[in-house]
């Protein structure tokens, strides 16, 4: 895979709310754990390389467990998520597919019941900003970094 435009260098200002936005969600309410497993998630879900690759060494600095990394895919069939965690993944695949499910109103009940309005809407930008980080690391083809870890595979 050959990086089609290297987009911090061509209109780094443009990135500047965004960051801002990064830096104002973090001290939103919302977990750091929850903020991790929701943007890998949802780069799984995309197949976005280089995201997964930030947020699963992310994740592990935070002290998160390969365990939970690894079946966050099948998070539904897993006990290790807590009902907060499991209202947020049902959010993030609800809007990382919006197309196909249209936000139902269940997905939406179990977030509702876990999360204050504020936290929602918390939520709900979160998700949206790990989408379009994902659309711009996608179409612009960013690599993820080599790293000793993927240099021993």
């Amino acid at each position: 895979m050959t990086q089609r435009l290297d987009q911090f260098a061509a209109a780094g200002d443009l990135f500047k709310p965004m960051m801002e936005q990064e830096e104002l969600l973090k001290t939103s309410g919302l977990d750091m754990t929850i903020i991790e497993l929701v943007k890998l998630r949802a780069s799984q879900i995309n197949g976005c390389a280089f995201c997964i690759h930030m947020h699963t060494h992310d994740a592990r600095k935070m002290g998160e467990s390969e365990d939970r990394m690894h079946l966050l895919p099948a998070w539904r069939e897993s006990t290790l998520y807590s009902a907060r965690e499991q209202a947020a993944l049902a959010w993030t695949e609800a809007l990382t597919l919006v197309a196909e499910t249209a936000a139902p109103d269940e997905d939406y009940a179990l977030v509702e019941a876990q999360f204050s309005p504020r936290e929602q809407v918390a939520l709900t930008l979160l998700i949206g900003a790990i989408n379009a980080w994902n659309r711009i690391a996608i179409g612009f083809r960013t690599p993820h970094p080599v790293t000793k870890e993927t240099n021993a595979a």
